[in-house]
């Protein structure tokens, strides 16, 4: 018994000597990745044939969103980061409600005061082809508010970007979970 206190006040020792060199900033660095890359694979909902690939890409000025979604009906979609990275139910609502570590109100893309998870909507022509490219402020690849692990979902509808908390963008037609990529 004694043999084994002693290793653990060893490791106790090593752990915090060891750790002395880093700043806080580098150690969120080390335990949350430096990810500079993610994708979302969409998958229909139950009665829907929508899929398509959306990535996030690190850059100076934020994160660039690039979407290119097949299946839609034309006109515009809603288009959000929902709070958990489940799938799983055939409606979609596992997925949770928007994105929304910082309690704010849902809004327009562009907009700073919004919910992170806010994307405004995508716009499909008469073949049911959606892409959209923007470069987006709020959201975070790494860090405490990481996208990683969350979802993307599309509605049926489109976003009004003002009714409260969902834009009144109706039923998912789509979901796929936001996972690093190399």
């Amino acid at each position: 018994m004694k043999e084994k206190k002693m290793m653990t006040w060893i490791l106790v020792v090593f752990l915090v000597t060891g750790m002395n060199g880093f700043s806080q900033k580098n150690m969120g660095k080390m335990s949350m990745g430096n990810t500079a890359k993610a994708i979302c694979i969409l998958y229909p909902t139950q009665g829907n044939n929508v899929s398509g690939t959306i990535t996030f890409t690190q850059t100076e000025k934020g994160v660039k969103v690039v979407a290119d979604i097949q299946g839609l009906s034309k006109g515009k979609h809603g288009f959000h980061i929902h709070e958990f990275g489940d799938c799983s139910s055939a409606d979609g609502m596992t997925a949770g409600g928007h994105f929304n570590p910082e309690g704010k109100i849902h809004g327009a893309p562009m907009s700073m005061s919004r919910h992170m998870g806010d994307m405004g909507n995508l716009e499909a022509d008469e073949s049911g082809k959606a892409h959209l490219e923007y470069i987006d402020a709020v959201i975070k690849l790494n860090g405490m508010n990481s996208i990683i692990g969350k979802s993307v979902i599309i509605h049926k509808s489109e976003d009004d970007l003002k009714t409260q908390p969902t834009g009144n963008a109706g039923a998912r037609v789509a979901c796929g979970v936001i996972g690093a990529a190399k």
